[in-house]
């Protein structure tokens, strides 16, 4: 299995976009005029950083002299540039989507992923318990099935917009002492070399655009029946060659772009 990356291809026409909700028609509002806005702001939104909170709706409307219909429209054109997210009960905000490269030369680290490309990554732990490997998970871990094992579940957001969510399984006699590690420190890539003593590259990757489970839907914060990135990883020890994790992780289309590089394996610096 060492080596194999295997892929699932979403395949996109050119000049496409994911977009984060469907394009609707507004009666009444004449679309050159919320798009002239939408271009307008787009130009301003370019030089405010990640996460920044921008104008209402209402504000909008005020300062173009336009109804409420065109500044919802102009809004929602913006959305669908992937340019502002909407976040429930917290108004609308700047968003970045980053280049998310996976390679077998980089560290699977998902902090220094996001780090690299421009980001300020965070996590947070939303469960962390002891659980027998599944049948599924064991065959890629190269363990039993009921193995002993952590199970790691985590939220992650890029520059404190939220972007995705993560199940990981940590082998019992890798890490024993899982529990206490990830409330101190947050990347498992770290916890790993530090107290597990092995140095993870990637040996395995599946991406694919799938249907979240309903516990994904409400920890992404998406509408049910919306399609997210799916990335199903194995990393083993350098140096032994025995598979250390298995994550499977969930990240929303309006956070990230998933850019795989077939490039060979990652070295470690001290080898």
């Amino acid at each position: 299995m060492s080596g194999v990356f295997t892929f699932v291809i979403l395949r996109v026409g050119f000049g496409e976009v994911v977009r984060t909700s469907w394009a609707r028609r507004l009666p009444g509002v004449v679309r050159s005029r919320y798009v002239e806005i939408a271009d307008t702001l787009a130009a301003e939104l370019a030089q405010l950083p990640a996460g920044s909170r921008i104008a209402g709706e209402h504000e909008i409307a005020a300062r173009f002299e336009v109804g409420r219909a065109a500044a919802r429209a102009a809004m929602q054109e913006l959305e669908q540039r992937l340019l502002v997210r909407r976040v429930r009960g917290a108004g609308t905000f700047v968003n970045r989507r980053i280049d998310y490269v996976i390679s077998q030369r980089r560290a699977p680290s998902w902090h220094q992923t996001v780090r690299e490309a421009g980001a300020e990554p965070r996590s947070v732990v939303r469960d962390v318990r002891r659980a027998p490997l599944p049948a599924a998970e064991a065959g890629l871990l190269e363990r039993p099935a009921g193995s002993p094992a952590s199970l790691l579940i985590r939220q992650y957001y890029v520059d404190d917009l939220l972007h995705g969510w993560s199940n990981e399984w940590i082998p019992a006699d890798v890490l024993p002492d899982v529990e206490i590690a990830v409330h101190s420190v947050e990347s498992v890539d770290s916890i790993l070399r530090q107290m597990g003593r092995v140095r993870p590259v990637r040996s395995w990757c599946r991406v694919s655009n799938a249907l979240p489970e309903p516990e994904v839907v409400a920890g992404l914060e998406i509408e049910s029946g919306r399609p997210v990135w799916l990335v199903e990883s194995v990393s083993r020890d350098s140096g032994t060659g025995l598979p250390v994790l298995f994550s499977r992780s969930w990240s929303r289309p309006d956070s990230a772009r998933i850019v795989v590089e077939m490039d060979g394996p990652y070295q470690p610096e001290d080898e």
